[in-house]
């Protein structure tokens, strides 16, 4: 495995510190979910605005349709300052509907999760602290 490709972060439930890859010295610690969710694919957040729903699906078949129009350009040979401006417009997009996740993940999951107590709270904190760390990347 390359030394900068990492696989998917993975939450344990119970607060745990061991690393997330024992084998990868920079690996996140796995933290305990505050949301109060199962840790399995069955996962549902606590509550979601369905206008933001909606809004964020609409985002992204937007961007399957940029990627698919930055296949069609690699495929015709575009001029690579063209494909590049491309594809940070898709990451930004992306992005975007990341910060809309995030608002949603702190409103309610976090924000029910902190009021559940202590243990929880700090799960959460840990949790966030995490979730920052990847997207800052």
């Amino acid at each position: 495995m390359s030394a900068t490709k990492r696989p998917p972060a993975t939450v344990a439930m119970a607060p745990d510190t061991s690393p997330a890859e024992p084998s990868a010295p920079d690996a996140l610690p796995m933290v305990g979910c505050g949301c109060g969710t199962a840790h399995d694919r069955s996962r549902k957040a606590v509550a979601v605005d369905a206008d933001a729903k909606a809004r964020n699906r609409k985002r992204l078949r937007r961007i399957e349709g940029q990627v698919r129009g930055l296949q069609k350009m690699v495929d015709e040979d575009r001029y690579c300052a063209d494909i590049l401006t491309q594809i940070a417009s898709v990451h930004e997009a992306l992005r975007a509907v990341g910060r809309a996740l995030m608002r949603n993940h702190l409103k309610h999951c976090a924000t029910e999760a902190i009021r559940q107590g202590p243990a929880e709270a700090e799960a959460m904190y840990d949790e966030l602290v995490a979730m920052m760390y990847r997207s800052s990347r």
